[in-house]
């Protein structure tokens, strides 16, 4: 009889548990609203855990700690920027949207959003912001796969075809049963076991070093003098293309629609402090892993090989040598977890958004719910069958496009989210001007300029943000009835952070 695989076992109950819950959901989906947004009924900490879960992809796991082992603290301004830029989407963006998507006809996307906001009566810029979606989502869902098909290659030793087909096949299933709901509820769990393995993890490897703070010191200054300098050698352009990640999660919109999603307006300050804890704390725990690892790895150089060869198998190669191989396949199960929330997500998104913007609008108008609901799933697995062809390739650069993607969607839709909620002065050609200019500013940036160092988002949201003011001031002013949805929807916001304001005061 052949011995049991620990790690093998532990991901199959896995997978197998994200499937039953995607199951249980599939009988609380009856329309399309509960397909793609839980029939908005999400309560806090669902809200907060899906929303930080469905953010953290595998780079959590395995970029963060890998650029950390490598280069030190100085690669930590990417998690300070993404604390500050996801603090600030959560006080500034996420109440308002929730309130402003049920004003603008009950909005069950962006685009969807947007049509209503701005009265896009010719579907313009549903179209043009539909299109920017399933562009950056195609390569960002590829990257998901080749994340997933890498770790199953890595620690199983499967080939690369095989790797890929399981980990795509585990996430299709979940979304496609359940939707939005199985999403939520499986990135919650997910939340949950990504944190037990970052704060877990970092804690066992100073451990191992006897838990000495002079012999780690020792340790870290004979390895890598210069990695316990936060600044080190860095310009202030690195410095500051490294903090401009946190203007991404301003445009995101596998991250803005858990907002969208949330059962009240008042669920979002608890929401906001479960979620900003939970994001801190996962990167804290990433960051001190890679940064312990150099001193355990100076003081155990025989088992250095492989993390030497490829900085990114640093979280992975710590979870090998120092749990029981039952732990460290739930430890490892975390990366997954953080590959599959991310992608499933992606994917739904994308479904979503060839559904209700481009099925509904253009194709058929008169689609009954259950017929959506058929289209939704049926989108899911026409996208990920476009995202396996595109990470089919063993040897496929798409996970360094995943930066790409981020600062698409940040300058394309960053500025306009953000003004759409704060400026009724905004029109639709501002609006069409503004993901124009992002995209288009971000594409150009990173082929023609890339070479200055400074991260495409930057000008791509400084540029989007301009051509947005500037359209709109040159035009008419928005008909009376737009005007007067945006201030019914701040009204409704500014009441209810009053409401929330003097029941505190009570208590």
């Amino acid at each position: 009889m052949s011995q049991i695989n620990p790690t093998l076992v532990t991901f199959l109950v896995y997978i197998i548990a994200m499937i039953g819950i995607g199951l249980y959901a599939y009988k609380s989906t009856n329309n399309f609203d509960d397909y793609i947004l839980g029939g908005r009924s999400l309560g806090s900490v669902v809200t907060a855990l899906s929303a930080g879960a469905s953010d953290m992809s595998g780079w959590l796991l395995m970029g963060l700690p890998g650029a950390i082992y490598l280069s030190g603290l100085s690669e930590a301004w990417i998690a300070v920027g993404l604390i500050i830029g996801a603090w600030l989407n959560w006080l500034l963006v996420a109440g308002r949207l929730r309130v402003h998507t049920e004003v603008q006809n009950n909005a069950l996307t962006l685009p969807d959003y947007f049509t209503g906001r701005f009265a896009d009566r010719k579907r313009i810029l549903r179209m043009i912001s539909a299109i920017v979606i399933l562009v950056f989502f195609a390569i960002y869902c590829a990257s998901g796969m080749v994340a997933g098909s890498r770790l199953f290659e890595s620690i199983f030793g499967w080939d690369y075809t095989t790797a890929l087909w399981i980990s795509a096949i585990a996430t299709i299933s979940y979304v496609c049963i359940g939707g939005f709901l199985a999403i939520s509820w499986t990135d919650t769990f997910q939340a949950g076991l990504m944190i037990f393995a970052l704060l877990l993890t970092p804690i066992m490897t100073y451990l191992a070093i006897d838990g000495n703070a002079a012999q780690f010191t020792v340790l870290l200054e004979t390895a890598r003098p210069q990695a316990m300098h936060i600044v080190s050698e860095l310009s202030t352009v690195a410095i500051l293309s490294s903090l401009a990640w946190g203007l991404g999660y301003f445009g995101q919109p596998h991250i803005l629609v858990r907002f969208m999603a949330a059962d009240s307006v008042k669920t979002i300050p608890a929401a906001r402090r479960i979620g900003m804890t939970w994001m801190i704390l996962c990167l804290g725990g990433a960051v001190g892993a890679g940064f312990i690892a150099i001193a355990y790895f100076q003081q155990h150089p025989e088992l250095a090989a492989v993390v030497s060869q490829n900085p990114e198998t640093v979280f992975m190669e710590l979870t090998k040598i120092l749990f029981n191989p039952w732990i460290a396949g739930i430890v490892l199960a975390a990366i997954l977890a953080a590959v599959m929330s991310t992608l499933s997500c992606q994917l739904l998104v994308c479904s979503t958004t060839l559904t209700e913007d481009m099925y509904k609008a253009f194709i058929r108008k008169t689609a009954s719910q259950k017929e959506l609901v058929w289209v939704g799933r049926f989108m899911v697995l026409a996208v990920a069958v476009l995202a396996i062809c595109l990470a089919s390739n063993p040897d496929s650069k798409v996970l360094g496009l995943v930066a790409y993607a981020w600062a698409g969607f940040g300058a394309a839709f960053g500025p306009l989210i953000i003004l759409s909620l704060f400026w009724k002065r905004m029109t639709l050609n501002g609006a069409i001007a503004g993901i124009i200019v992002g995209a288009v500013t971000v594409i150009v940036w990173k082929n023609a300029l890339g070479h200055l160092g400074l991260y495409e988002i930057i000008p791509g949201f400084i540029f989007s943000w301009i051509s947005i003011v500037v359209v709109s001031l040159m035009g008419k002013a928005p008909e009376a009835e737009v005007v007067q949805r945006f201030e019914q929807a701040d009204s409704m916001y500014k009441q209810a952070m009053a409401e929330m304001k003097e029941e505190s005061t009570q208590r």
